[in-house]
């Protein structure tokens, strides 16, 4: 936790003499706070005691988070096997009764590069609609919007990358031509009075490019934001972030959009994932995308996990304090059921240790 002082302030510790560059603690409740002295012009300010009220200082967090989940199209469209439309279906119709109120549903993408999204229009078809819960899905381009629309989706989504080689091994374009691609959609979607959410993938690096650069993520934000995108997602698609790359990510992000625009979508490959939200959280932020289970991965990235799993999310903001709607053992029997049909164990740790309290675990 970072405090600002400005202005005179006191010496925590006794006595006075103490010199510019050393160090006073004080210990408040669970937080112990670091005051480093400073010299301000020609004197070396008198320090004394600091009072530093603790609530105060984490009122930046949010008081509620909206969960946007994607096990269903991010999590089951890497799972080497085939999954059933009916248990597509099935899982959706569950996740809505635990709470979450956005359910990514599918894409409208070639079968050819996505087989286990072909689907989609027969699953979407088959949700119970105006509940309080919306199902969004992808459309990379013009022919897939026409899908959406006909079978009535309130959301689409559009998609761009932070880096040259990624865009050009997932679209076969550039950047540049990405976006071009993905304006009329936008526009058409608009038009149409559905909503559009735009998806920036590898935001904090790149299997072909190695890091990405946060002024690559801000430029792109920028640009789908001006297209007409009410939420970003921001993607670190193969799980290379840290705390610290994720809060510059933000930051440089937030001088172009406002930072109500904007999600975080983070993999856990490296175990970061929930470090990464932890570290931004108090930005403004309060949309995060996870996946049931921990469902999902990157085809163009070796190794890389799905995303941050729904239950883990869920149970650290519970411990911040944070509120989100979504009921957590029914997330994690959910999670059992999904991975029993797909015949192994929730990568969750969670759900794992809940799963056992409940009896869940054979």
């Amino acid at each position: 936790l970072i405090v600002n002082v400005t202005g005179p302030i006191d010496f925590i510790g006794k006595g006075e003499g103490h010199r510019v560059g050393q160090t006073g603690w004080r210990e408040t409740g669970a937080l112990r706070f670091n005051i480093y002295c400073f010299q301000h012009r020609r004197s070396v300010a008198r320090l004394n005691k600091v009072q530093v009220n603790c609530k105060e200082a984490l009122m930046t967090l949010p008081r509620n988070v909206s969960l946007f989940e994607a096990g269903a199209r991010d999590g089951l469209q890497n799972e080497a096997q085939d999954v059933p439309t009916a248990v597509r279906v099935e899982l959706i119709q569950r996740l809505a009764r635990t709470g979450l109120t956005r359910i990514e549903a599918g894409s409208f993408v070639s079968p050819k590069w996505v087989p286990k999204m072909a689907d989609t229009a027969e699953v979407h078809a088959s949700l119970e609609h105006g509940a309080g819960v919306t199902y969004p899905v992808l459309t990379p381009n013009m022919k897939g919007l026409e899908g959406a629309l006909a079978c009535g989706a309130k959301e689409i989504g559009v998609f761009g990358a932070a880096s040259e080689g990624f865009t050009k091994a997932n679209t076969n374009c550039t950047i540049a031509e990405s976006m071009a691609r993905a304006r009329p959609v936008a526009e058409a979607a608009l038009a149409q009075g559905v909503a559009v959410r735009g998806y920036i993938s590898v935001a904090m690096g790149c299997p072909f490019d190695g890091e990405t650069a946060p002024e690559m993520v801000a430029d792109l934000a920028r640009e789908l934001h001006g297209m007409g995108c009410y939420e970003i997602s921001l993607g670190d698609t193969i799980g290379v972030g840290t705390p610290g790359k994720a809060r510059a990510m933000i930051e440089a992000c937030a001088k172009e959009v406002p930072l109500q625009a904007l999600a975080l979508h983070f993999h856990d490959t490296y175990g970061q994932a929930l470090a990464n939200l932890a570290a931004v959280l108090d930005c403004g932020l309060a949309v995060i995308d996870s996946s049931l289970g921990g469902l999902g991965g990157c085809p163009y990235a070796k190794g890389a996990k799905g995303n941050v799993a729904t239950e883990d999310v869920l149970y650290m903001l519970a411990g911040m304090g944070i509120e989100t709607g979504v009921d957590l053992e029914a997330v994690t029997r959910t999670s059992w059921w999904l991975f029993g049909t797909l015949g192994r164990r929730p990568n969750s740790r969670v759900a794992q240790a809940l799963g056992a309290k409940l009896g869940l675990a054979a």
